[in-house]
């Protein structure tokens, strides 16, 4: 490499605690968010297996009836 090519790396100031709050608070909400999702996807798959367990069971006596 040509030293042209190399760039310096600014230093990372640590946040104000008006943006740590800031980024705390956006986190935060992005945890709610995929909780949220998880919970629906959850909820989701248990009713769908519940159905299958009912259309199964109801399968099951109209063939010994």
């Amino acid at each position: 490499m040509r030293f042209y090519e190399f760039k310096t790396i600014k230093p990372i100031q640590p946040l104000t605690p008006a943006k740590a709050r800031i980024n705390a608070l956006k986190q935060s909400k992005d945890r709610a968010a995929d909780a949220l999702k998880t919970e629906r996807t959850r909820q989701k798959q248990a009713k769908a297996t519940e159905r299958i367990q009912k259309a199964q069971q109801a399968l099951t006596k109209s063939r010994v009836s």
